[in-house]
């Protein structure tokens, strides 16, 4: 906090920031008992670091506690506000400070990504020196923020946005701390309240925090009288949003996730990105959104389009290593482009065919020609005897059953004429044409 500033006339998020490792809420990736830089931090060990994450995940707080923890000089650096006049003047202290007592000094630069290449080539020297142990704050991919010599020299750590859990705990704690919270005030939160309030937030706690002090005091203020007891209402009034209708546990969840499905399947663009968003401004967790995309890329649309399952898993890392709001438009590109994509079941046909065929029939052997034969005795007994080796042919192929014995012939994939899968489609007519033609007479084969 800073010094000589009325901790009452701070923002709720800033008086309830952390001040030790144990306050710390998430991250427990990078923090937990047996996580590297957890274990460094309570050693007192401190390296240079980029924090990548995305608002109100901790970067600022976790900064200031890796300071506390080196007991070393700390400077805050603003790539907003600060300059190189500021910077001269904390090298100018920090080797006034080795020169006194052989310690390095922290240089916090939060949004170090607004630095331009020359102002980020400043800091090279000191830190290559140990002079300067720099701990760089991010909302941006460093890869493409932050210069490669100074990436070079600082361990990149990823901060998630926080979950419901987190968030929740963060709420409760300022609603009952007497010292630094709202616990004078005496207030309670409806569950309904405190459910929206974690949706609102999208894993950000200053917002989670903001928020509820923002509906407190209007709450307060509207009534003056009486206990502070907030509900929906109050936050729809004070935060002035409307809280959409969803129950993610019941039937709302299930009948938006069925509408957002078979409006992709139907190739509906317009509808898949409403009922996304619909989804995404109730608080529904995006990564099960995600990975239903995963799955309708290989159910609804398989090898018809074989581009849309990498879109898909693009959507959910989009989410794990980005967060809201920049991946929103992540999940709605992956959701288009399914939308819009050719469709095919087959796959999904083939699934089904397959898994009741060895429900029916057991466990089929092995053909002795495609058996590995790793020893001697294995090879007496015909293990991969007679196996014809692809790519000793033409084109790499030769006719040769590969399907147990008494399933020989069986089609489980029928390739539809849609999308890509024309093309599989003509292969596997090729290959079969070719089939009724010559058959290998051998070949070395591994």
């Amino acid at each position: 906090m800073s010094k000589g500033l009325d901790p009452a006339a701070m923002p709720l998020a800033e008086r309830m920031r952390p001040r030790s490792l144990d306050e710390m809420v998430g991250q427990g990736h990078l923090l937990g008992p047996e996580a590297f830089l957890g274990r460094a931090l309570k050693s007192g060990r401190i390296f240079s670091v980029v924090l990548w994450g995305p608002p109100g995940s901790g970067k600022t707080t976790l900064a200031r506690l890796m300071g506390e923890a080196a007991q070393c000089p700390f400077h805050a650096f603003s790539a907003v506000t600060s300059g190189v006049k500021e910077l001269r003047l904390i090298i100018s202290e920090a080797e006034a400070e080795r020169h006194g007592s052989n310690r390095p000094t922290i240089l916090f630069v939060d949004e170090i990504h607004r630095f331009n290449k020359a102002q980020q080539d400043a800091f090279l020297p000191h830190v290559e020196s140990g002079l300067i142990i720099l701990i760089g704050a991010t909302t941006q991919n460093p890869s493409f923020e932050v210069i490669p010599p100074l990436l070079s020299r600082a361990r990149v750590m990823v901060l998630h946005p926080l979950d419901r859990n987190d968030l929740e705990r963060l709420l409760v704690r300022a609603v009952s701390d007497r010292n630094r919270g709202l616990g004078d005030l005496d207030v309670q939160v409806a569950p309904e309240a405190m459910d929206y309030l974690i949706e609102l937030a999208r894993g950000d706690a200053r917002v989670a925090l903001n928020n509820l002090e923002s509906a407190v005091y209007t709450v307060m203020e509207a009534r003056p009288d009486a206990p502070v007891h907030l509900d929906l209402k109050d936050l729809e009034k004070a935060l002035d949003r409307k809280a959409l209708e969803y129950d993610k546990d019941g039937e709302q969840h299930y009948d938006t996730i069925s509408a957002f499905h078979k409006s992709l399947r139907g190739s509906d663009a317009q509808a898949s990105v409403y009922w996304l968003y619909r989804m995404l401004m109730a608080g529904e967790d995006p990564l099960f959104i995600c990975r239903r995309m995963i799955r309708f890329a290989s159910e609804d649309v398989g090898l018809a389009d074989p581009n849309a399952l990498p879109i898909a898993l693009a959507a959910f890392e989009s989410w794990q290593k980005v967060g809201p709001p920049e991946a929103e438009l992540a999940l709605a590109e992956a959701a288009v482009y399914l939308a819009s994509a050719p469709k095919s079941n087959a796959l999904y046909l083939t699934e089904k065919a397959v898994k009741e065929e060895i429900q029916r029939s057991g466990s089929q052997p092995v053909p002795l020609h495609i058996r590995n034969a790793p020893t001697r005795l294995m090879k007496k007994l015909g293990y991969s005897r007679g196996y014809l080796y692809p790519h000793n042919y033409p084109g790499a192929w030769v006719r040769q059953n590969y399907l147990p014995e008494n399933l020989t012939n069986r089609v489980f994939y029928r390739p539809t004429e849609r999308g890509f899968e024309q093309e599989i489609r003509r292969r596997m007519a090729h290959l079969r044409r070719a089939g009724h033609g010559e058959k290998g007479s051998g070949g070395k084969g591994e």
